[in-house]
């Protein structure tokens, strides 16, 4: 393989070198920073530099950069979350003409999220998140219980909460993960996450209620920790076991491995989600703003680093789950991963691909996104009514959400 991806990307490096010879910027964030090192070779003649930002600050700083018109890079990195509201404000190339004989060898979920609401491709999906159940063996098989029981529905999740929270182990690190992974991986043809395909609020369906009493119940019953994500606390609570389980992306795998809980290999397995559920969580897109200098050199960048090859050295070098859908024939999607206690969880990451219905992206998204989060706080921590809290989330993006 390694001789593989090393060709590969010698013969790329020879293609794009006469294909483009100014200078391009890459915007993003960790840990996209080690790709780009670990593909210098390939990237070595194309005057290539990327300009890294932590993901938040990257985000607001581009947030400014396409409403001036001005200051970002000629190739920006762009989280999922962030591809609605910001392909439908304006301020990126329409990429339809480059990537429209292309498109099929990627994810079709993602390759819509990259489309605005006139369905011109204005972002392309460079890694995928599928949504996973990272578990605890040592509190699960080891303990007596049936992976395939505990996961059949939410109730049966909740009650393993329940049994472990005797055996003080806690669930969850935090509640409100189970709340963003239902609403978020239950949404129905042709809707949003927050709005149907009409630009109407969805806010108060019943899929966001139901998400809100999962999270409840967890949190009442003292399963959770109240853990805030990406916390020192929460990578203490993987290193220590304080939790059985954590839902993420398929990309948590990497960060466990490499810095939050090296040592804790071999405790870990990875599963569906509860109910059998699909979806995504997470993902980074490619996009070119209109003020870069020289589009069509930008796009040789993209193709390279959407490549199969490219894709495949992402896999291996930041976990980077590609969004090629070629890559799943390679061999290595069947290796056993010791971390895992040997599980072939590619394979597992790569059916959740396939089954991952598409989500319409709206221009609001990010403020529908902060008003449930508040929301949701109110509900787990100040013990407001669910339907309450709901209904003035949805009277405040009639008046933010135009």
């Amino acid at each position: 393989m390694k001789a593989h991806l090393k060709a590969g990307i010698t013969a790329l490096s020879l293609i794009t070198a006469t294909a483009f010879a100014a200078d391009i910027r890459i915007d993003g964030f960790p840990d996209y920073d080690t790709q780009i090192n670990a593909i210098k070779d390939g990237l070595s003649q194309h005057n290539v530099t990327m300009l890294k930002n932590n993901h938040g600050d990257h985000h607001n700083k581009l947030k400014t950069n396409l409403a001036t018109g001005t200051g970002a890079g000629d190739v920006v990195l762009i989280d999922v979350g962030f591809v609605g509201s910001f392909v439908n404000a304006g301020g990126f190339v329409d990429l339809t003409k480059f990537y429209k004989d292309m498109a099929g060898d990627y994810a079709s979920y993602a390759v819509a999220a990259g489309k605005g609401n006139d369905g011109a491709q204005y972002a392309v999906p460079v890694d995928l998140g599928p949504g996973v159940m990272y578990y605890r063996r040592d509190y699960m098989e080891d303990m007596g219980f049936d992976l395939d029981e505990v996961m059949t529905d939410w109730d049966t999740y909740i009650d393993y909460g329940r049994k472990l929270k005797e055996k003080g182990i806690l669930l969850i690190g935090d509640a409100g993960a189970l709340a963003n992974a239902y609403y978020r991986f239950n949404t129905k043809e042709g809707e949003g996450l927050y709005f149907d395909a009409d630009g109407k609020s969805l806010v108060t369906s019943e899929r966001f209620v139901r998400a809100f009493e999962i999270a409840k119940e967890v949190r009442d019953g003292g399963m959770d920790g109240q853990i805030s994500e990406w916390t020192e606390d929460w990578y203490s609570g993987f290193r220590d076991g304080k939790f059985a389980t954590q839902m993420s992306g398929a990309w948590l795998l990497g960060h466990l491995k490499n810095w939050i809980a090296p040592d804790t290999a071999g405790l870990w397995g990875v599963s569906n989600l509860p109910a059998g559920t699909y979806g995504s969580w997470g993902g980074s897109y490619l996009a070119i703003p209109k003020q870069a200098k020289n589009p069509e050199a930008s796009w040789d960048l993209i193709e390279y680093m959407i490549s199969e090859d490219i894709q495949l050295a992402g896999f291996k070098n930041i976990a980077a789950f590609p969004a090629h859908t070629g890559t799943y024939n390679d061999a290595s999607f069947e290796e056993p991963i010791e971390f895992l206690r040997g599980q072939k969880a590619r394979m597992l990451f790569a059916e959740i691909v396939d089954n991952v219905a598409p989500v319409t992206p709206m221009k609001g998204d990010l403020i529908a996104e902060d008003l449930i989060n508040q929301a949701l706080e109110k509900v787990l921590n100040d013990g407001e009514d669910i339907k309450k809290a709901l209904n003035d989330v949805e009277k405040q993006l009639k008046r933010r959400v135009r």
